[in-house]
């Protein structure tokens, strides 16, 4: 019979024991993914070769760019679909044009049509998210991040109706002051936290934001579910570099991944490829397998 006593030793071993194994519930690992912007040269070069290639460096997930409303690359989604699955790489996220159908004639229709459009594309992939990707510097205003919160909201709306999530993807423009405030801010308490998600570039969050990325982990937990893993250069931090190369200590921020609530993380790199992209994509991807930075 067991006493109360050996209840609590038994209870203490075995929780001990499970902090002891690497895989227990306090540490979340990730596929090794890879943001296709990062390739986009090589992409459009030699599309199916590239696949291959970085394949053959382990990235076993990657986030989508460019798709056109029809296709992803120049191919039907289901053709892709496949030539993703050929090379054993799934995909989780892409990055849509959303932001097109805030500036000129385009209407809510306009809007509403490209949306669903999307949202057949990301079915197609078996993506979860739909993330909004950049924005025009005349929508960098105070009043324009309003208006933009309004915006992914009903966006936001639509796609979690098709059984997506939205996301917003930051750069630097959403941590200018203005007058005490930041556009950042507007975005984090003016949308839903239920229709936008957010995708946190963690280059940016470095390099332009007053606060670092686990102060604003800290202000909305759970919330940031993608991570982009975006090296900072050494000699100049207006470009990126190879992940390790730089100066963003990522082994700090990795422990901060559960209370952001990130479910995937990408490497990306926009600029500054030396030698070329796919060497720093490989690059990139030795020091994250060599460091266990976040692998499964």
């Amino acid at each position: 019979m067991q006493t109360r006593r050996s209840f609590i030793k038994q209870a203490a071993l075995l929780t001990a024991t499970t902090i002891m194994q690497p895989g227990n519930m306090f540490k979340k690992e990730y596929k090794l993914g890879l943001q296709f912007y990062t390739i986009r040269d090589p992409l459009a070069a030699d599309l199916k070769g590239t696949l291959q290639k970085i394949s053959g460096f382990r990235y076993r997930e990657a986030e989508t760019y460019g798709f056109n409303g029809k296709t992803y690359y120049g191919q039907d989604p289901k053709v892709f679909a496949q030539m993703l699955a050929d090379n054993n790489i799934t995909t989780s996220s892409g990055h849509y044009d959303l932001d097109k159908y805030i500036l000129g004639n385009s209407t809510q229709d306009d809007m509403k049509r490209y949306v669903d459009q999307c949202i057949d594309g990301a079915h197609t992939l078996k993506q979860d998210y739909i993330v909004w990707p950049w924005l025009d510097p005349s929508w960098r205003s105070m009043e324009k991040f309003k208006h933009l919160a309004q915006v992914l909201n009903t966006i936001g709306e639509q796609i979690k109706k098709g059984g997506l999530q939205l996301a917003y993807h930051n750069h630097d423009f959403e941590f200018v002051d203005h007058n005490g405030q930041i556009g950042y801010d507007v975005i984090l308490n003016e949308t839903d936290p239920s229709l936008v998600k957010l995708e946190a570039d963690l280059y940016w969050m470095s390099r332009a934001s007053a606060k670092k990325p686990h102060e604003w982990f800290e202000l909305q937990p759970g919330r940031f579910v993608i991570w982009h893993i975006k090296d900072m250069d050494k000699n100049n931090p207006d470009l990126h570099t190879a992940v390790g190369d730089g100066t963003i200590d990522f082994r700090t921020i990795m422990p901060d991944a559960n209370k952001a609530g990130v479910k995937h993380m990408f490497v990306e790199q926009g600029n500054n490829y030396v030698p070329d992209a796919l060497n720093c994509v490989e690059r990139s991807a030795k020091y994250i397998q060599r460091e266990n930075l976040f692998l499964i």
